[in-house]
């Protein structure tokens, strides 16, 4: 059976649990960091050096980054649908999980951690704003991109949704601008339609 280490409010271990929902796989989850602590125990640095969440335990293999997990689990449990063999459709998938981590993360964290996770006194409104701005221009990116498209990469749900998918959430219950974007806007309906999204990825954000 399946471990993974995380507390359910970290985006990271949300990805990992919305595919794992998703697969159907038999799983446990066991609360680890934020206000659960013990990411920074000896017990926990042997599995991660880096001491953050998520972290899975396949029967005694062990795996930390999220998208390293992702892309795990679509290789061995998910098909061809999920993560192909042929390299340029993975290449159409990759590099979408490569821009949320390289470009649409780093925009939305300031705003996220500055509305969410910082007292109001201590916020930073102009990183709110700037991040807020640069959001709001890299979902209209992709709402470009979705446009006569049900999905990011091909016909169907891939691990190209999973990681975007889940911090979209973020973005559309955030207190920011939202632009109008009719292709993201459609995308996204057809997610919270997936129960294994909603169960593990439409949580309070907190």
């Amino acid at each position: 059976m399946l471990k993974v280490y995380g507390r359910n409010n970290s985006v990271n271990v949300q990805k990992v649990m919305w595919l794992i929902g998703e697969l159907g796989l038999d799983h446990e989850r066991l609360d680890v960091g934020g206000a659960f602590g013990q990411n920074d125990q000896d017990w926990y640095l042997a599995l991660n050096p880096m001491g953050r969440v998520p972290v899975l335990d396949d029967d005694g293999y062990i795996l930390w980054e999220s998208h390293a997990i992702v892309r795990y689990l679509a290789r061995l449990y998910g098909g061809g649908e999920w993560y192909s063999d042929d390299a340029k459709s993975c290449g159409d998938m990759d590099k979408w999980m490569d821009w949320k981590q390289g470009f649409l993360q780093p925009a939305l964290t300031p705003v996220f951690w500055g509305l969410i996770r910082t007292p109001e006194a201590d916020r930073d409104h102009a990183a709110i704003e700037a991040g807020a701005k640069e959001s709001a221009n890299l979902f209209g990116l992709l709402d470009r991109h979705l446009a006569g498209r049900d999905f990011m990469a091909g016909d169907g749900l891939s691990i190209a949704d999973i990681p975007v998918g889940a911090l979209t959430y973020r973005w559309y219950g955030l207190d920011v601008e939202h632009p109008d974007y009719p292709s993201l806007r459609a995308w996204y309906e057809k997610l919270t339609e997936r129960p294994a999204y909603r169960e593990h990825v439409m949580l309070p954000i907190t």
